[in-house]
């Protein structure tokens, strides 16, 4: 964890001043050009981009989340064979569901089984 993600505080003012730069470089960046996409690509995620520094509980970046998903989207050729479509959106939706418990420290299996008995 670094010093930015333990103390999201310390990084507004850095925040701030990349804001600043961004829009500041954005006017004298020709339109059309990689660096023009990438400035305005992150200037129109700005709100979510710096998000963490003031939420507090929010990490620096999705890293875990795609660590997490990261094998259910290797093996998405294997989910050709699921039987069709509709099959494998539903396992596509459960494996979401057990991701999420796990993500949440809960015991995947466990969560499961208490959903399932106080489904109707």
């Amino acid at each position: 964890m670094t010093d930015i993600q333990a103390q999201p505080a310390h990084a507004q003012p850095l925040l701030q001043s990349m804001h600043d730069w961004l829009l500041k470089t954005r006017v004298n960046v020709a339109n059309g050009g990689g660096t023009a996409k990438a400035i305005d690509y992150s200037l129109k995620r700005w709100v979510a981009l710096s998000r963490y520094a003031t939420a507090g509980n929010l990490p620096i970046d999705n890293n875990p989340v795609e660590n997490t998903i990261r094998p259910i989207a290797l093996g998405k050729k294997n989910s050709l064979f699921t039987g069709s479509e509709r099959a494998g959106k539903r396992a596509a939706a459960i494996q979401s569901l057990l991701a999420t418990a796990k993500l949440n420290g809960l015991d995947p299996a466990a969560w499961l089984r208490a959903t399932l008995e106080a489904l109707p």
